[in-house]
């Protein structure tokens, strides 16, 4: 269980660097003028979704639900379990949202600024504090 937990912890880390850093991308693509800027960003972007951010998530996941399947009920039973698992449904979702920009992004179609973006790269960073909240403290 605890190489399944260690590997876990990797993939969160990973995941977390790449949400992290995918907004902050979408910041500096925002503000950019120069074709050649907004080309480079855009195989940035991709590249980072698609071979950090989600191969992260997924594994992510399967090693949770690998390490749910050691007590099986003391997770489904504890409450700081449930909120952990609505603030990860709510990440994924924030996931897919950076994917909606990343392919607006790339058609040339983003309506948005840096600061917009500015606000949008805090979400993950809220979710974070409270899942090792959750995750350490186990409050309810």
């Amino acid at each position: 269980m605890l190489w399944v937990k260690a590997f876990h912890l990797i993939a969160v880390i990973c995941w977390f660097a790449a949400l992290f850093y995918l907004p902050r991308l979408f910041v500096y693509h925002a503000s950019s003028e120069d074709s050649i800027s907004k080309e480079r960003f855009k195989v940035m972007e991709r590249k980072l979704y698609r071979g950090i951010m989600t191969p992260s998530a997924i594994a992510t996941l399967v090693l949770g639900i690998w390490l749910v399947s050691y007590n099986p009920s003391y997770y489904m039973s504890s409450g700081w379990f449930h909120a952990k698992l609505t603030l990860v449904f709510f990440l994924f979702g924030y996931h897919h949202a950076c994917g909606r920009l990343l392919k607006k992004f790339a058609l040339d179609q983003n309506t948005r600024s840096h600061v917009f973006y500015r606000w949008f790269n805090e979400v993950p960073v809220i979710i974070l504090i409270a899942v090792v909240i959750l995750v350490i403290v186990r409050p309810f």
